[in-house]
C-alpha cells in the first residue's frame, strides 16, 4: 500500500503547487525554491522536479534557449547581458552556454545596430553630439561594450566612427 501524498496547509500536493507555479516558464532552481518556500520536504521536492523533467515540463536548456530567442526578438541585449539575466534566474550554466551559442558576433552586431537605429530616430530632434551620447548610453545599458556601441552608432547613422 502506497503512502498518502503530503498535502500542504493549502490543500495542494507538491505536484499541484509546481504545476500552478509553472504557469509560465521557470528554471529548475526557481521551482525548487518555490516548493521549499511552500515547506514541502526535500524528497518531495526532488521527486516532483524529477517527474516534471521526465514529462518535459521542466528543462533549463529549453528555458534558456527560449529566453534568448524571445529576448532578442522583443528587446535585444548583448550576449553578456543575456548571460547575467539567465544567471539571475539561476539557470544551469551548461544550459546558458548552449543557449548563448545562438548569439554569434553577427547577431550581436545586428541587434546593436537595430537598437542604435531606434534610438537615433527617437533622439533625432537633439543636436548630433547629444543624440550620439544618448544612443551610446542606451547601448551600454543593454550590455554592449563601448567599442561595439560606437560601431553600431556609426553604422546606424551612416557616420564615420572617429
Amino acid at each position: 500500500m502506497s503512502k498518502p501524498k503530503k498535502v500542504s496547509d493549502t490543500g495542494r500536493t507538491p505536484m499541484d503547487a509546481a504545476l500552478r507555479f509553472l504557469a509560465r516558464a521557470r528554471t529548475i532552481r526557481e521551482l525548487e525554491r518555490h516548493l521549499d518556500a511552500c515547506e514541502y520536504g526535500e524528497v518531495e521536492v526532488y521527486d516532483t522536479v524529477e517527474r516534471l523533467k521526465d514529462l518535459g515540463l521542466l528543462n533549463d536548456t529549453a528555458y534558456a534557449e527560449d529566453f534568448v530567442r524571445t529576448r532578442l526578438a522583443t528587446k535585444p541585449v548583448s550576449r553578456a547581458h543575456l548571460r547575467e539575466q539567465l544567471l539571475s534566474h539561476e539557470t544551469d550554466l551548461d544550459a546558458i552556454e548552449q543557449a548563448l551559442l545562438a548569439v554569434d558576433d553577427e547577431t550581436q552586431q545586428k541587434s546593436a545596430v537595430s537598437i542604435a537605429e531606434k534610438y537615433a530616430r527617437q533622439y533625432s530632434n537633439l543636436a548630433e553630439e547629444e543624440r550620439n551620447e544618448m544612443v551610446i548610453r542606451r547601448l551600454l545599458a543593454r550590455g554592449y561594450s563601448y567599442d561595439d556601441a560606437r560601431a553600431a552608432l556609426a553604422e546606424a547613422t551612416g557616420e564615420r566612427d572617429e
